[in-house]
């Protein structure tokens, strides 16, 4: 199979712009998401590109071949895509046992009775319910449910199998297992994937390469490392994972210029690279502005306060026990949050220092108001 390509395709429902010029491409074998906010166009790209919706402009190929190009007249329908698709709800058909739901599109594209019986015994093996074959839809779990419908959607060997936000309905645990089977379903069989989500462990857990959408535009792509930590924006550090905001000002000097970020228990400073974030470059950041320090709670180290070394003095203000501890402190004006281990817990109340790694900074113009604080 060669790529399947997006190319500057827009769609609008009445007079608001659902997807605006977005392209990319997805290489043969590779899991592709998109992630992002409700409303960002995630959903409706996808079901462009299975052409259960029209585009307005833009083309959608999947190697040589066409599948909607409005300028050329072209739309090829949704059964001749060679696409499986796989729903928010499991769409299983209530009235059919478990091998009549997955030999459906068998019959629909005619293959051979004496061959569907072979294809779905395979199939269902491959994704764990072999020995499911007379049990009625209706016995099933949730996650047997969605297992039939990946069963369902690859039974006819698709080019591309399609996943929009599949794992939505299931409990977090089983949400866990499910895409841990679907990472391996997808690198055993060598799938190409695309994947729906506004989930954001779930993209970093499944994906190769993500998109992140907002508002109907993409901004940014790239692997799971760089999105996560080189943001091209603070829309996407934002969504991208839990983090800290702090108000500061800048300080410029002789020697250059540093952000002051003034808590109750002191002030530290951090210097401005000469670019920072591709965003800015030292010379825009003027004197007294007003800029967001960002950080994540991972990039933090905590130490009592009367040996540690770092940037500013807070009192632990809560500690949840987890798979690792996570901690509130308080600044007094600000709360940071950090992760901690569990074999060195801090107490509630203790003063601490707070050290962050430079290089896992972030400074923006504009004071924190501006973005979306997560606590």
């Amino acid at each position: 199979m060669d790529s399947l390509s997006v190319r500057g395709v827009s769609k609008s429902f009445g007079n608001g712009r659902v997807v605006d010029d977005v392209s990319f491409e997805v290489q043969q074998g590779e899991l592709l998401t998109l992630l992002g906010p409700s409303g960002c166009g995630k959903t409706t790209t996808l079901r462009m590109i299975a052409g259960l919706e029209s585009l307005d402009s833009g083309e959608i190929a999947l190697g040589d071949r066409l599948l909607s190009a409005p300028a050329r007249r072209i739309s090829v329908p949704p059964e001749k895509r060679s696409m499986g698709m796989v729903f928010q709800s499991y769409a299983v058909w209530p009235h059919m046992t478990v091998f009549e739901n997955v030999a459906f599109p068998l019959k629909m594209k005619k293959v051979p009775r004496r061959e569907i019986g072979g294809m779905v015994s395979a199939i269902l093996a491959t994704v764990g319910l072999a020995g499911f074959e007379e049990r009625p839809a209706t016995m099933l779990s949730g996650g047997q449910q969605q297992r039939v419908a990946l069963a369902r959607s690859l039974v006819f060997k698709p080019d591309v199998l399609l996943l929009d936000e599949p794992f939505s309905n299931l409990d977090a645990q089983l949400r866990e297992e499910m895409r841990f089977e679907v990472k391996d379903l997808q690198q055993r069989l060598g799938l190409t994937m695309v994947f729906v989500t506004h989930d954001q462990k779930e993209a970093i857990v499944l994906s190769d390469r993500i998109i992140v959408m907002n508002a109907g535009r993409i901004e940014q792509e790239g692997s799971v490392e760089q999105v996560y930590r080189q943001p091209a924006n603070r829309f996407v550090f934002g969504f991208l994972g839990k983090a800290n905001y702090l108000q500061a000002r800048v300080r410029r000097t002789a020697l250059g210029a540093t952000v002051a970020v003034v808590a109750d228990a002191g002030e530290a400073e951090v210097p401005i690279r000469e670019t920072f974030n591709g965003e800015s470059s030292n010379g825009d950041w003027k004197d007294g502005a007003d800029v967001t320090v960002a950080f994540r709670p991972e990039d933090v180290t905590l130490g009592l306060a009367d040996g540690a070394v770092g940037a500013w003095t807070g009192r632990v203000h809560s500690a949840v026990v987890g798979s690792q501890i996570e901690y509130v402190v308080d600044l007094g004006s600000s709360k940071v949050h950090a992760f901690g281990s569990q074999h060195d817990k801090l107490p509630v109340g203790a003063l601490v220092r707070i050290g962050v790694r430079e290089e896992a900074i972030r400074i923006w113009s504009g004071a924190k108001t501006d973005v979306a604080i997560v606590s």
